[in-house]
């Protein structure tokens, strides 16, 4: 059976844009039937603590932590990072996939081409190490979506589907499918290298385009 995961997701307990209370989040997700969610705070990692007792709130939904890091070249999601003092608002993409990497964890670029990124120059000029990027989100248009999955089909990375959410009900608009079971953030990791994810996007979405 399929694994669905909402990769990128913002709640108000440290991302001072997003109106979405943590629990909230978690029955919103199970009640579109998703498989678990990463809660991507900008520049902030959640504790083992927190998401432990989130988890404990709803049980059905598995809930890991990444982070939305603010790069010097743009935005880029990073899974598996156990010191995020090691990944600082302000680092380049090339030192944030290199420390990802050697903490275990993978990197995934957030809505590439969104506010007109040069996300090609960053590619060809700086050749970061990255797992994978975003395809499909919220708040990219067709433009932006073309754009990236161009590269995608280039690179070889996967291509993956987040909702970027910062409101309840934008939760689950767009979102990756696995093959395989994800049982625990490594298992994440490991389909995200794979490149067996699919993106797709809720028919009814709400997008913010």
């Amino acid at each position: 059976m399929p694994t669905t995961f909402d990769l990128h997701i913002h709640t108000n307990r440290h991302s001072p844009d997003s109106c979405i209370d943590p629990i909230a989040l978690l029955r919103r997700a199970q009640a579109l039937g998703l498989s678990g969610v990463v809660i991507t705070e900008h520049d902030w990692l959640w504790t083992p603590e927190e998401l432990e007792q989130l988890q404990a709130a709803v049980p059905q939904v598995r809930v890991f932590a990444g982070i939305e890091v603010s790069c010097a070249e743009g935005h880029f999601l990073a899974y598996g990072v156990v010191d995020p003092f090691r990944v600082p608002k302000g680092i380049g993409i090339r030192e944030l996939c290199e420390e990802v990497h050697r903490q275990g964890g993978a990197v995934v670029a957030a809505h590439p081409f969104r506010w007109e990124q040069p996300f090609d120059s960053i590619i060809e000029e700086l050749r970061p190490d990255l797992d994978g990027l975003e395809i499909m989100s919220s708040n990219m248009d067709e433009f932006c979506r073309a754009r990236a999955a161009a590269i995608r089909a280039r690179q070889r990375w996967s291509g993956l589907g987040s909702s970027d959410a910062h409101r309840e009900e934008t939760v689950g608009c767009c979102f990756s499918e696995f093959p395989q079971e994800i049982r625990d953030l490594r298992d994440l990791i490991e389909a995200i290298r794979s490149g067996s994810a699919q993106a797709k996007e809720r028919p009814s979405a709400v997008l913010i385009r």
